[in-house]
C-alpha cells in the first residue's frame, strides 16, 4: 500500500514546484504583500505598454499610411497624421494614452473608432474561450495527474507522463489543423469556422468546441506534468509517510494528505496557462473565425494601431495579473496553514 503512493525513483528529489513551508502570516502581512505584488505588476506592465508604442513606432509606415484610401494626397496625409497625433513624440502620445486608463478610456483607433467599443465585443468572447479552456484544464490535468500518482513507476504512470510531454510539444495551430481535419472535414461532426449572432458573439455553442479543445489540449499536457511533480514531492513529506504507515486507503492518503500540499504548485502552474492560452487564442481565433481580440489585433498591427494594440495589452495583462494575484492567494493559505 505504501509503495502505490511513493513517487517512482526517476521522480528527482527536490523540485522548484515543492511548495515553500513557511510560518503563517498575519492578515496585515498579507495585504501589504499583496500590495507589494500588485504595484510591481502594475510597474512592469506600464513598461510593456511602452514597449509597445515604441515597437509600433519602429515598424515600416504608419497608421495614417496604413488606414489611407488609394488616391489620397501628400497633403491628405499630412492632415490625417496631425489628426492621429502622429507628429507629436511618441512617449508624448503614450503618456496621453496612459492618463486616460485609470478612467478606463483605451483612446482612439487610427479609424477613429473607440478602443472600448472594439474590445466591448471581442474581448468577452476571448474571455469566454480562453476560460472554458482553463476549466477544462484544470479538470483533465488534476484528474490525469492524479490517477498517475495512485501507480507511480507503474505503466499508467509512464503512458501518462510519455503522452504528457508529446502533447506538451505540440503548438496550437497544428492541434487546430489536425481537429479540423478530423472532427470536421472527415467526419463532419463540428463546424470548421464561427458564425456570429447580430451582437457579435458565436451563433451556437458547438462552434466553441473546436477552438476550445485546440487550446485545451497543449496546455493539458503541460499541467498533467506539473500536477504529477507535484504530488511526487509531496509525497515524501513526513504527514504523509505517517498516513501511509497508519494504512489509510491510498486514494484518502492522495485526496487528504497529498494533494492539498501541491495545490500551490498547480495553482502556479495553471496561472502559467492563462497567459499562454490568451497568447494562443490570437492564433486558434484566426484559423476558426473565431470572433476575439485575435481578430482585432492582427488588424491594428496592420494599421500600425497603438492604442488598440496597447488596449489589448493592458485588458490581457489585468486579466493575467487577477489570476496570478489569485495563485499566490492560494500558495499563501496552503503554507500559512502549515505552522
Amino acid at each position: 500500500m505504501a509503495g502505490q503512493l511513493t513517487p517512482d525513483t526517476a521522480t528527482p528529489a527536490s523540485s522548484p514546484l515543492t511548495p515553500e513551508r513557511r510560518p503563517g502570516r498575519g492578515p496585515a502581512l498579507l495585504l501589504a504583500r499583496v500590495g507589494a505584488t500588485l504595484v510591481k505588476r502594475a510597474a512592469f506592465l506600464a513598461l510593456l505598454l511602452a514597449l509597445v508604442f515604441v515597437t509600433v513606432e519602429l515598424l515600416p509606415g504608419d497608421a495614417a499610411n496604413a488606414t489611407s484610401e488609394r488616391g489620397e494626397s501628400a497633403a491628405d496625409l499630412a492632415e490625417r497624421r496631425e489628426l492621429l497625433g502622429l507628429n507629436r513624440p511618441v512617449l508624448e502620445r503614450f503618456w496621453d494614452w496612459m492618463t486616460g486608463l485609470p478612467t478606463g478610456d483605451l483612446g482612439t483607433s487610427a479609424r477613429g473608432e473607440k478602443v472600448t467599443d472594439l474590445l466591448s465585443t471581442a474581448f468577452p468572447n476571448t474571455l469566454l474561450l480562453g476560460g472554458v479552456a482553463l476549466l477544462l484544464t484544470a479538470l483533465l490535468s488534476l484528474a490525469l495527474g492524479c490517477w498517475a500518482a495512485l501507480r507511480p513507476g507503474g505503466r499508467l504512470d509512464r503512458t501518462v507522463s510519455g503522452t504528457a510531454t508529446a502533447v506538451l510539444a505540440l503548438p496550437e495551430f497544428v492541434v487546430a489543423v489536425a481537429l479540423v481535419l478530423v472532427l470536421s472535414l472527415w467526419t463532419g461532426w463540428l463546424p470548421a469556422v464561427t458564425l456570429t449572432d447580430a451582437d457579435g458573439s458565436p451563433a451556437s455553442w458547438e462552434m466553441l468546441v473546436l477552438p476550445v479543445l485546440a487550446l485545451t489540449v497543449p496546455q493539458v499536457g503541460w499541467n498533467t506534468r506539473i500536477v504529477r511533480a507535484a504530488l511526487a514531492d509531496e509525497a515524501r513529506a513526513p504527514h504523509v509517510e505517517t498516513a501511509v504507515l497508519d494504512g489509510l486507503p491510498p486514494r484518502r492518503v492522495l485526496t487528504h494528505h497529498v494533494l492539498p500540499g501541491a495545490l500551490p504548485a498547480v495553482a502556479a502552474g495553471l496561472a502559467t496557462s492563462t497567459g499562454m492560452l490568451l497568447g494562443g487564442a490570437v492564433v486558434v481565433e484566426t484559423i476558426f473565425n473565431y470572433p476575439g481580440i485575435g481578430t482585432v489585433l492582427a488588424s491594428a498591427v496592420a494599421d500600425r494601431d497603438s492604442p488598440v494594440i496597447a488596449g489589448v495589452t493592458a485588458l490581457s495583462g489585468a486579466v493575467i495579473t487577477g489570476v496570478l494575484l489569485l495563485a499566490d492567494l492560494v500558495r499563501d493559505t496552503v503554507t500559512g496553514g502549515r505552522r
